[in-house]
């Protein structure tokens, strides 16, 4: 029995790779000198797990910005519009692609699967791939030269490459598999002449709902590569749920098959079960959760190992996480501020490989080996299970009283609309998403006060300013609905999850979101209530300037379930309950202190479907239960808003509809406005802002190009029912960029309300 691990975050203890990146960015840091420091940055990981006495410890899942994004160079899928020439790709296109340049749009971000994680989609369109350069083969050098490590090369699968790039139609993919599988022989066959005993193809499309005709494709796939490389080892990783083609995935052509033990292990173990396990394979075991961060309860996970060993014995199985530890921070060894009950239960990325370790030993040299181990986390779990925070019984009677009513609204949309009209707003209202730029000076004051060199007093002071300062910015723009701005909010979620009961903050427990930007995710660690009006003192400030309406801005409970780290001893549609019931609270303050819109964000409500269609319906039933919860007991008059985020609509229409939001805004600018034609095929009769321009890339949208987005999105909606926007909150931008686009869009949409005068008369 060996360890392994599937992928390692990288943005260091300390946020190292964060601020290399960032500092190269603003030009602070030379090229050499940036690649260099990205250099000790990953030397020292790889030292780290190698000094844990991981088996397989993973090249190549480090990445300059992301591992998607470092695919498609590898492969030359670079868009037309970069001028790129050939040859290894510059890393000024590299960055170009990921955030845009001031003559080029970045590309389009998603969701990593149903992970807060976002990817670089890769864009196929006329595009003739080459390997430009093989970059598994240099982290594998490196590891070796450098550390003597004889790493396990980590790759994106070619067919789920295949899957999340765009740019092409579903018969084009038979040409397109024909012209990437020949790439990914080579790369394979250059890892066997230098050596390398294992590569790991991470395939996690293959835990979706792909249809049989497209395992055939896999099949296909594999065996051309296996071909191509006979002597090189292949393990087959997949991970974040049970493979749905079982007994044709662990016969594929490869030398391993890794499977998620944790978020698939119902679907896995019975799989396991019925069909076996073939002779000549090695099963990766994924046994410790690489997407929470509760400590495992080591006892379960040996009986889980000792159930797996009665098909497949200890000798042809690796013990791993369920997935890369990407989605989890880096280590404990820096949480000094939490309370030894919370600190006790958590297990980080480096706990995690202490934990495989662990049970590794358990498997090999019996229990007396790990005794202490298994013993303190038994007893972590159980003193945390017993807290009273987790056992508030208003609380969940409260959840088991809403369970029994229906959520909605007590009016239909068009009478609600009705009702609206009493905020005299133009056709083609114009507003923000919620935040303005966080800037240095914003940072700084907010450092004092929590470190309490301002009074509470000063600070609040502070925070009126910036707001008076915005407020006045937007009536100058001469934006239609304000917001106040957000300026004394870290994040979205925290700043909810930091006045709410039953929840944690940790001091370093960042995780990547996409590219430099981390979050730090708050621990829903106990029953979740109401403790007082948290968003109340600012937006009644703001309202207080103008006699134009600002927004009250709250974020979602699917949301702040989604994006936190969530207990794991209740289910997850217990917890959003929760949260919705605290926040609907929040919401009717709100309301009755004269706010008059309230938008309640939902950006990660899609992400959190299962990755199986045939499970989306229980999902979507308890979140747009949850977001209904939140805002069903408003006032017609009252104006119910919402945000989501990137992620493919197409097929989620209805339950946007369902949700019963009086206007919806969706992130479209970075997939050219493709949403557009779904409302072609499908009516959507409420208000809704498709983002008019892209707010991750620094770059200033022109009046004409926004005239465009509006005038696109015209053709399928009605002017009465379209709202403009930025496509996400303008936090990470700078001040003048965020005048100049703001200045750009209501311009355009003065030009385009013209024209519709005109065209009317």
């Amino acid at each position: 029995m060996k360890s392994s691990n599937l992928g390692y975050p990288r943005i260091g203890e300390n946020r190292e790779w964060k601020k290399t990146l960032e500092a190269f960015w603003a030009g602070k840091v030379e090229e050499e000198d940036f690649l260099l420091q990205m250099e000790q940055i990953r030397l020292q990981h790889l030292q780290k797990q190698k000094d844990k006495g991981i088996d397989y410890i993973p090249v190549g899942d480090f990445t300059l910005y992301d591992h998607i994004l470092d695919t498609a160079v590898m492969f030359g899928f670079v868009p037309k519009r970069y001028e790129y020439e050939g040859g290894k790709v510059p890393l000024s296109t590299y960055f170009a692609m990921a955030r845009g340049s001031q003559t080029a749009v970045a590309s389009e971000m998603t969701k990593w699967f149903n992970t807060n994680y976002h990817y670089i989609v890769p864009e196929l369109t006329g595009i003739k791939p080459t390997v430009t350069e093989n970059k598994p083969l240099l982290a594998y050098r490196e590891a070796k030269e450098k550390l003597g490590i004889n790493g396990k090369p980590v790759i994106v699968g070619p067919y789920t490459f295949l899957k999340l790039s765009k740019g092409y139609e579903q018969k084009q993919l038979p040409a397109l598999i024909l012209q990437i599988v020949p790439l990914y022989a080579q790369i394979l066959q250059e890892l066997a002449e230098e050596g390398v005993e294992w590569v790991q193809l991470d395939e996690p499309t293959l835990v979706t709902s792909i249809t049989a005709d497209e395992m055939k494709t896999v099949s296909y796939i594999y065996k051309q590569l296996q071909e191509a490389a006979p002597e090189l080892k292949i393990m087959l990783q997949t991970y974040f749920d049970s493979v749905e083609y079982y007994s044709e995935v662990i016969n594929l052509p490869v030398a391993g098959v890794g499977l998620d033990f944790v978020h698939g292990l119902e679907g896995n173990l019975q799989s396991l079960a019925t069909y076996g396990f073939p002779k000549d394979k090695i099963l990766g075991v994924g046994l410790i959760d690489g997407r929470n961060i509760w400590r495992s309860q080591l006892t379960d996970k040996a009986k889980l190992v000792e159930i797996i060993t009665g098909t497949v014995p200890k000798e042809r199985l690796w013990l791993q996480p369920s997935s890369s530890l990407l989605h989890v921070p880096v280590t404990l060894s820096q949480e000094t501020n939490l309370h030894p009950l919370i600190k006790d239960a958590l297990a980080f990325a480096d706990e995690k490989l202490d934990e495989i370790q662990s049970l590794v030993k358990r498997a090999l040299h019996g229990e007396t080996e790990v005794m202490k181990e298994f013993n303190q986390s038994e007893t972590a779990r159980n003193d945390l299970a017993q807290s009273p925070a987790r056992n508030r019984l208003e609380v969940q009677e409260s959840v088991a009283s809403s369970l029994s009513q229906v959520a909605k609204r007590p009016s239909s949309f068009d009478k609600r609309r009705e009702d609206q009209q009493v905020l005299e707003l133009p056709f083609l209202p114009t507003t923000t998403i919620g935040s303005f730029p966080q800037t240095i000076e914003i940072r700084q004051a907010r450092r004092k006060w929590r470190r309490g060199e301002w009074t509470t007093e000063v600070y609040d002071q502070f925070v009126q300013e910036q707001i008076k300062t915005w407020i006045g910015i937007q009536e100058v723009i001469g934006l239609d609905v304000l917001v106040h701005g957000e300026f004394e909010r870290t994040d979205m979620v925290e700043f909810f999850g930091e006045k709410l009961g039953g929840f944690i903050f940790t001091q370093n427990g960042w995780v990547q979101s996409y590219g430099s930007r981390c979050v730090k995710p708050p621990v829903i660690y106990g029953d979740v209530e109401f403790l007082q009006p948290m968003t109340v003192k600012e937006s009644l400030y703001a309202q207080s300037l103008t006699k134009k309406p600002v927004k009250g801005m709250i974020t979602g409970p699917v949301t702040i379930l989604n994006w936190s780290f969530v207990r794991d001893d209740i289910s997850r549609s217990e917890v959003a309950f929760q949260i919705a019931l605290a926040l609907q609270k929040e919401v009717e303050s709100l309301e009755a202190l004269g706010i008059k819109i309230i938008q309640v964000d939902e950006p990660a409500l899609r992400e959190g479907l299962p990755l199986k269609k045939s499970a989306w319906g229980t999902y979507l039933d308890w979140a747009v239960k949850a977001f209904r919860l939140t805002t069903c007991s408003v006032q017609d008059s009252t104006q119910i808003h919402t945000h989501m985020c990137y992620c493919d609509f197409h097929d989620f229409i209805e339950p946007i509809n369902q949700l019963d939001a009086d206007v919806i805004s969706i992130e479209t600018s970075r997939s050219h406005g493709e949403l557009i034609s779904s409302f072609n095929d499908n009516k959507y009769d409420k208000g809704i802002g498709l983002g008019v321009y892209d707010i991750h890339s620094p770059r200033v949208p022109t009046r004409e190009e926004i005239v465009n987005v509006i005038e696109s999105g015209l053709q399928v909606l009605e002017p009465t029912q379209f709202w403009i926007n930025p496509d996400c909150g303008l936090k990470t931008r700078g001040i003048e960029e965020t005048i100049q686009s703001l200045q750009n869009m209501v311009a355009a949409t003065r030009l385009v309300r013209e024209k519709l005068s005109v065209h009317n008369r």
